[in-house]
C-alpha cells in the first residue's frame, strides 16, 4: 500500500490523467484492493511489488495511452497478459475499444478476467491460449512480455488487421526498459521509441519505454 496508511495511491494515476469520469475513477480505485486480495491467493504480481501497484503496473501501462490516443472501435490483443497488464488499465481509459486478454497460465487469465468483472468492464474478453493458438485479427497487439522484439513481431503478424483506423499504422506497441537499440536493430526503419520518463517525473520510468513497430 503505497502511502504508508492503508490507502491505495490513486492521486499518481490522476496526476497524469485528470480528465476521467466518476466511472474510470471508481474502477481504478478498485484495482488495489482488488489485485491485493487476488495476490494472496495467486502470485501474479511480485509480493515485493504490490504495494507499487498503481505506479509500476497501472501507470506504466498507461503509458501507451500517453503516445497512442485509439479510436472507437479500435480492437487490441493484450499478449501474455499475465494478471491484466496493460490490457485492464487501457480497457478503462479506453471503454469504446475492444481489448483481448490472452496468457498460457490459466490462473494469470483468470485473475485479469475476474477483475475485469468485478469493475464492470465490457470491453474486455480473455483467453487462456499461447499466441500461436490466437487467430483473430487485431488493430494493434500490445505486451509487457520480455521476448525480443522480432520475436513478437514473427508471432503476433498473423493477428494484425489490414484495415487501418487509427493515425498510428496498425502493428505491435511494447513496454519495454533499458537498451533496445541492438534489439531492435532490424526493426529500426519501421519502429518509433518513445521514453516514458518525458511524459512521468518518477525515477522509476527512467529507463521505460514504449516501442511501436508496424506489421
Amino acid at each position: 500500500m503505497e502511502n504508508g496508511n492503508g490507502e491505495w495511491r490513486m492521486d499518481i494515476i490522476k496526476k497524469y490523467f485528470n480528465d476521467l469520469t466518476e466511472t474510470q475513477e471508481r474502477q481504478f480505485e478498485a484495482l488495489g484492493p482488488l489485485y491485493e486480495d487476488w495476490n494472496a491467493k495467486i502470485n501474479v504480481i511480485s509480493r515485493k511489488d504490490i504495494g507499487n501497484l498503481y505506479e509500476h503496473h497501472v501507470l506504466h501501462s498507461l503509458g501507451i495511452a500517453k503516445v497512442l490516443k485509439l479510436v472507437e472501435g479500435t480492437s487490441v490483443m493484450d499478449l501474455g497478459t499475465g494478471g491484466g497488464f496493460p490490457g485492464i488499465p487501457l480497457a478503462i481509459l479506453f471503454p469504446e475499444v475492444k481489448f483481448h486478454l490472452i496468457d498460457s497460465i490459466g490462473k494469470k487469465v483468470r485473475v485479469a478476467t475476474e477483475v475485469a468483472k468485478s469493475i464492470g468492464l465490457q470491453n474486455v474478453t480473455s483467453a487462456h491460449e499461447r499466441a500461436e493458438e490466437e487467430k483473430g485479427k487485431f488493430d494493434y497487439v500490445v505486451s509487457r512480455a520480455v521476448m525480443p522484439l522480432e520475436d513478437l513481431v514473427r508471432l503476433v503478424r498473423k493477428n494484425i488487421s489490414h484495415k487501418q483506423q487509427n493515425a498510428l499504422p496498425n502493428g505491435l506497441i511494447c513496454l519495454k526498459g533499458g537498451e533496445l537499440e541492438h534489439e531492435a536493430i532490424h526493426l529500426k526503419d519501421r519502429s518509433i521509441f518513445w521514453d516514458l520518463s518525458d511524459y512521468f517525473e518518477e525515477p522509476y520510468f527512467e529507463t521505460k519505454k514504449v516501442v511501436f513497430t508496424a506489421i
